[in-house]
């Protein structure tokens, strides 16, 4: 495998996604303006961001050998995604999700993952950590997060940690081995100690990790460093059509900012103009920007 510049360790799925009007008030039977099946997952989202903006990345996943999971690589390379090391194993399922999405921009999602997907990481190649610039995980397969942050650690590689409420019970297991941990604003509340966001970041500096900041949509994005250093980007307005998968944007651009030799202000306004550029079409993909598109909203 060549070498690459950011490596994402993480979930990648299908996702099958309807717009609707309104979300009904009780059960009921509706008919979607627009549908559309477009790739998905979080780490996946994150490394065709990478990609987009025109970073070498590799993805480190698991899928099945189904129909869904040839879609969703056939996907990832189109987008020049490394799928080398995403495996599909024989007779289980891949990972996906049904979202509905309103006029607003909201969105239901209902996902479903095969749990009898393998955890073991051994096959991965470890060796390749050295050679990147960042590593990052969205938290969903611990056993490959742990081998390469660790690998990253000794190695001297970035780490960055992308938390959602679907992965936060894992934190103990990988903060040591954090440089970024960057929470959506419910996983910070539900899964860190403390009064409020402010302690809740300042916990997390006091476990070790380098800056701590938490997605918070319209309301941007704030961080704090170990060096005392803080800050918040204020959200860029955008007419959203769909918001799923900003997060996953938003970290795929921090990574990628970092990958370049940006400091965090840079990265946090990079990562905010990614995150609401990729609000305006349907499907976590769809609108994702490339580097002009991002310099050029985000005025740099």
């Amino acid at each position: 495998m060549a070498p690459r510049s950011i490596i994402a360790v993480g979930h990648s799925a299908l996702d099958f996604v309807y717009r609707i009007e309104a979300f009904p008030v009780a059960p009921t039977k509706l008919r979607a303006i627009e549908h559309i099946a477009s790739g998905g997952g979080m780490a996946a989202n994150a490394a065709v961001t990478v990609a987009r903006l025109g970073g070498s990345v590799g993805l480190w996943s698991r899928i099945g050998d189904d129909e869904a999971g040839a879609i969703i690589r056939g996907q990832l390379v189109r987008e020049g995604v490394d799928v080398v090391h995403v495996r599909a194993y024989v007779g289980r399922r891949s990972p996906t999700a049904a979202v509905i999405v309103d006029a607003k921009g909201e969105r239901l999602i209902v996902s479903e993952d095969d749990h009898e997907l393998p955890l073991d990481a051994s096959w991965l190649p470890l060796e390749a950590v050295a050679e990147a610039r960042v590593v990052m995980s969205d938290l969903t397969w611990l056993e490959a997060t742990e081998a390469a942050f660790r690998a990253a650690r000794a190695a001297g590689v970035t780490t960055l940690l992308d938390v959602d409420l679907g992965s936060g019970v894992l934190i103990p297991k990988v903060i040591g081995l954090t440089d970024y941990a960057i929470f959506s604003a419910p996983a910070l509340e539900r899964f860190v100690e403390g009064a409020d966001d402010e302690a809740r970041l300042q916990r997390l500096i006091g476990l070790g990790v380098r800056h701590a900041g938490v997605t918070m949509g319209g309301r941007g994005y704030r961080w704090i460093n170990r060096n005392g250093g803080a800050g918040q980007q204020p959200a860029f307005p955008v007419a959203p059509v769909d918001t799923t998968g900003a997060g996953d944007a938003f970290h795929g651009a921090f990574a990628w900012a970092l990958s370049e030799g940006n400091d965090e202000a840079v990265c946090a306004r990079i990562a905010s103009a990614a995150a609401a550029l990729s609000c305006r079409r349907l499907g976590a993909r769809a609108a994702l920007p490339t580097r002009e598109e991002v310099e050029e909203f985000a005025g740099s």
